[in-house]
């Protein structure tokens, strides 16, 4: 199994709070909105006199509700299409599992969520990578790509949208091109759209599950974990209209018997946010969104595409290793006792080698820490720089 670049430097962050460093923690998707009310009143004030186990494909009722959730946002479903899972990390899982054998090839463009790597690791299952750019602001690569990867072995292509760790949009242009791949190739399409309420700049966010003709098609991982910041709570959905797929998924659920219980009745408290919520979340990721893209294209030598969508922006930075760089912030740096923790992008790629002068910011810091944050940075490349750069010892773990 591969280290998780987003926490494989959580030692030398615990090591710098020790020696009285304050860290700002742009590594990981842990948004500091709080989670709305409504739902952790709904957990303060449930009456349970036992925490019983759950239908294996989640409370019928959360799922129902779901229903009507995704009719809101355009997605017509029924709850026996809907199945709850122990987080979005569960839905993909059982995605995976149930759709590709040991050997079998899943086509992800890259830079790509992390875990994906790790998810198809644990299932023996080959991920082909296809490399899309920091020049295009990481879009689609052309559909020519795709199509040269798929061999006997390819049985489905993967897409996160908003994507993380871009934090591009796909337009509906780009999914209509899937679209005729999948069909012409009888592919299975997954699509992790967890971050589907986070869309900017007037633009529109369009499910795959509304594409024509995709119907035994597309998988569709979903989670509460970043729209009601409740990432704790480890509450995710499958959802696909392929009865057979939902059969098999089903099984790998009664495996583990049941998503959790009191994390349930949080989710399904998400009918008493009010509509204005994410009007007011999104408006608070564009301004942090547009100050850490400015400050960082401020920098001598370093580029950041605006991103479309979620709260992750992906920078090259003037550095020849971005592993060796952000343990070196943690390590060896501080700025009037601060420092910042980023998330090298090597651990993005599937393709060996790549991702060596970039890293993923995760913005969700109020505005006030993340000026802090970006000028620790900002200096810390100058220091880094002028001093050139520090050699990774044979350990990996000091300089």
């Amino acid at each position: 199994m591969p280290a998780s670049p987003i926490r494989k430097l959580v030692p030398f962050a615990e090591q710098a709070k020790i020696r009285g460093r304050k860290v700002y923690h742009l590594n990981i998707g842990q948004p500091d909105i709080e989670t709305p009310p409504a739902m952790l009143d709904a957990v303060r004030n449930m009456d349970l006199k036992v925490v019983e186990y759950s239908h294996s494909a989640g409370f019928e009722s959360y799922r129902r509700k779901l229903v009507d959730y995704y009719k809101s946002v355009g997605i017509t479903l029924n709850h026996h299409q809907i199945m709850i899972t122990t987080g979005g990390s569960e839905a993909i899982l059982f995605g995976m599992f149930s759709c590709l054998d040991a050997g079998d090839e899943v086509i992800i463009p890259e830079p790509l969520y992390a875990n994906y790597n790790g998810f198809a690791e644990a299932g023996n299952i080959i991920v082909k990578p296809i490399t899309s750019s920091i020049d295009t602001g990481y879009a689609l690569p052309p559909i020519e790509a795709f199509k040269q990867q798929i061999t006997p072995r390819t049985k489905a292509i993967l897409i996160c949208n908003p994507n993380n760790p871009t934090g591009y949009l796909y337009s509906r242009d780009e999914l209509e091109q899937l679209r005729q791949i999948v069909l012409d190739n009888d592919l299975y399409l997954f699509a992790d759209e967890v971050y589907r309420e986070f869309v900017y700049d007037g633009a529109e966010h369009f499910s795959v599950l509304n594409l024509e003709g995709l119907d035994e098609h597309v998988v569709l991982m979903d989670s509460i974990s970043k729209r009601y910041s409740a990432c704790g709570a480890r509450i995710g959905a499958l959802v696909t209209r392929n009865t057979r797929v939902m059969e098999t998924a089903l099984k790998f659920a009664q495996a583990r018997l049941s998503p959790p219980t009191i994390e349930q009745i949080l989710a399904e408290a998400f009918t008493g946010v009010s509509d204005d919520y994410f009007e007011a979340v999104n408006a608070e990721y564009v301004s942090r969104r547009d100050l850490c893209v400015a400050r960082l294209n401020a920098m001598d030598g370093v580029r950041c595409p605006n991103p479309g969508g979620a709260f992750y922006a992906m920078a090259e930075l003037p550095v020849d290793d971005t592993d060796v760089f952000c343990q070196w912030l943690l390590e060896s740096f501080d700025l009037n006792g601060e420092t910042v923790m980023l998330a090298p992008a090597s651990g993005f790629y599937s393709t060996p080698g790549l991702g060596k002068k970039e890293v993923r910011i995760a913005y969700v810091l109020n505005k006030d820490d993340l000026n802090k944050a970006m000028d620790c940075l900002d200096a810390a490349l100058k220091v880094y720089n002028k001093a050139g750069q520090p050699v990774q010892a044979e350990t990996g773990t000091r300089f």
